[in-house]
């Protein structure tokens, strides 16, 4: 009979369940507006499936979309979608029954249980349109099968109490030929939720790449820019009255078809970088991007980002949103992305994954683990092609990428294995290596040892000498690079590092008479201290009058407490250093000189300022090392005077 009633109560095993689920479905309320909208495209989605199965005759659902309808004043959001609809049968066994998961019913029915069962029907469990409850003190749910039966109306309270009219005769604005219409009564705690302004934020971020158009229509609003209030626009003219005869057409606020569904090779740069910009909202272009397209059984989509970072104190924090059939899911999952690079920017849609995922399930998923590993070959595989195809451009972003390619090799050995050959050093001022470059271009006259230096001006002198002898310095002037040398020297069994002044190549020496000086000895282990030692030999380079070395394996040590910051045990690790002398120089001749001539107080002055001129290179001064060194300087200036 048209508009017969009747009463009855949500089924449910648990007492008190409804109110538990209406405060606590969800830790965020605005989750409501994802589930709701998410309902209505599974609606839609399903109904053209049916159309493609020949089970639904003589329907278009082609242009089919989701209306999100606000009215400030009425206090309502209104989800009205063009979908499947439900019969009276259907609403009952769907909305009468919690956890009863529409979706699963109809994959199993028309999808079957193989590979790619679900073709994009996002939902699960059925609680979803429960969320609805935490904004609202009233729902209702008007609607219209496909198959022409009769309209239904359902309205619930906060109680859990329902009511069901059948044959219910809609208004034409309430639902269309077919399809559903949630309306929310809005309570207090959803208060927020009555800003066409929050709206619009939620769907952006929830919303934004869902499969079927939606549109946001706020109720109040005129196509003068006015908004009703009383029943009356707040625009102003002449008469007093709003001129206004229909509603401004809305714009969708979703792309149906989001880059990460395309193949790779319909992409352009150009569409790359745009999307970047407006799903992170960076100014900046990244530096490159990898498009991900992975089969059974992973099963997922994505396009990650490498960020340009600008400087090197600059944030490194990335993010990577999760997308499930292309609704948004969470932000930053940082459980799917390696540690190591963290600072990927991306989205990631994982159909294998559960709508409600939560971190706990992260981190225990194989499937999470596959990803992540499936990431970090992707991510491998990309730089080794840059290199390969385009060694100038990635010369050009090396840079920028270094630290964070360091940084994962040596988290991950497999990682350093797949990208070795792609590593590159750079070359005091003479551009880029590779170290099999380096070590085959060197193993005439240092094999299997690599020179390096830490700061290009204050290690200037030493780089010099180097370089006139044909030997190639590599500049490591980031912290993580001397650490990350480490990781190469375990990799590539009897390679070594050695930092510029840590050793004297013998390269570096000249023949001839390089006999000790005992006086000159005993004049530079006063002014050098208990903790250097000295020695003798003969430079190529005359103009070098000593070379202060600080073994390798000390000063790492040291570089290592700094990096952890274990002040107060520099004292267990003191710096072995070696203040070599070069007796093919004029000042160590002449220093020689004066210790025969008796004159050791001139000649303990030139030797404080050849030992203080070789400690520039190691190490800032203290004030109090300025001011001698100052002091000394003009003392030795006004004698020459």
């Amino acid at each position: 009979m048209a508009n017969e009633k009747e009463r009855g109560g949500i089924s449910i095993e648990l007492e008190h369940i409804f109110p538990i689920i209406k405060k606590w479905l969800y830790s965020e309320k605005e989750i409501f507006i994802r589930e709701i909208v998410s309902n209505a495209c599974d609606a839609t989605t399903k109904l053209r499936r049916l159309i493609s199965l020949g089970e639904a005759k003589n329907i278009d659902a082609s242009d089919a979309k989701i209306q999100v309808k606000l009215n400030k004043t009425a206090r309502t959001i209104t989800v009205v979608d063009e979908g499947i609809g439900m019969t009276e049968e259907e609403l009952r066994k769907y909305i009468c029954q919690i956890a009863l998961s529409g979706a699963l019913d109809f994959i199993q029915k028309y999808e079957g249980e193989g590979e790619g069962a679900q073709n994009g029907i996002i939902g699960h469990f059925g609680l979803g349109f429960y969320s609805s409850f935490m904004v609202s003190d009233t729902v209702d749910v008007i609607t219209r099968s496909y198959t022409g039966t009769p309209c239904v109306k359902w309205s619930c309270g906060e109680d859990g109490a329902y009511e069901i009219i059948t044959d219910y005769e809609p208004e034409e604005e309430e639902i269309g030929t077919y399809g559903t219409a949630i309306v929310m009564h809005i309570n207090e705690e959803g208060e927020e939720f009555l800003s066409p302004y929050k709206i619009k934020e939620t769907l952006e971020k929830y919303c934004a790449f869902m499969p079927v158009p939606i549109y946001f229509i706020d109720e109040e609003e005129c196509d003068c820019g006015g908004e009703h209030k009383d029943g009356e626009c707040t625009c102003e003219h002449e008469d007093g009255k709003c001129t206004c005869e229909k509603k401004k057409e809305a714009e969708p606020i979703n792309d149906t078809e989001p880059l990460w569904l395309k193949n790779p090779s319909d992409c352009t740069d150009e569409e790359y970088k745009k999307f970047y910009q407006k799903v992170f909202r960076d100014y900046k272009e990244p530096l490159f991007h990898i498009h991900l397209k992975a089969d059974y059984p992973l099963n997922f989509k994505g396009i990650l980002y490498f960020p340009r970072i600008t400087n090197e104190y600059e944030s490194l924090e990335g993010q990577v949103k999760l997308y499930y059939n292309q609704v948004f899911v969470a932000d930053n999952i940082k459980e799917v992305i390696p540690e190591y690079l963290l600072m990927l920017k991306g989205v990631l849609d994982c159909p294998e994954l559960p709508l409600n995922v939560s971190r706990s399930y992260l981190q225990n998923s194989g499937y999470v683990t596959k990803i992540s590993a499936h990431i970090t070959k992707k991510v491998a595989d990309k730089l080794n092609t840059m290199f390969q195809n385009d060694r100038e451009a990635y010369e050009g972003i090396w840079r920028d990428l270094k630290t964070f390619v360091e940084y994962g090799c040596m988290r991950d050995r497999k990682f350093y294995d797949r990208v070795k050959g792609s590593i590159l050093f750079e070359k005091c001022g003479d551009g880029f290596t590779t170290i099999d470059e380096y070590l085959e271009n060197a193993k005439e006259k240092h094999e299997n040892k690599v020179y390096y230096a830490t700061d290009a001006t204050a290690q200037s002198r030493y780089i010099t000498m180097y370089k006139n002898e044909g030997i190639e310095v590599l500049l490591l002037d980031r912290v993580i690079d001397t650490q990350f040398i480490n990781t190469v020297e375990m990799a590539n069994k009897g390679v070594k590092f050695a930092r510029v002044d840590a050793e004297t190549p013998d390269v570096l020496k000249a023949d001839g008479d390089k006999t000790e000086l005992p006086a000159v000895a005993d004049v530079f282990k006063k002014v050098a201290g208990e903790h250097t030692t000295v020695q003798f030999d003969r430079f190529r380079d005359t103009g070098m009058p000593a070379i202060l070395n600080v073994s390798e394996e000390s000063r790492r040590m040291q570089d290592m407490m700094k990096l952890y910051k274990m002040e107060g045990m520099d004292n267990l690790y003191p710096l072995e250093s070696t203040l070599v002398l070069n007796t093919a120089s004029a000042l160590i001749e002449k220093i020689n000189t004066l210790c025969d001539a008796g004159r050791n107080d001139l000649a303990e002055k030139i030797a404080r300022q050849i030992f203080a001129l070789s400690t520039m290179s190691q190490r800032p001064f203290t004030a109090e090392e300025l001011t001698a060194f100052l002091e000394e300087s003009y003392d030795i200036l006004n004698m020459l005077g």
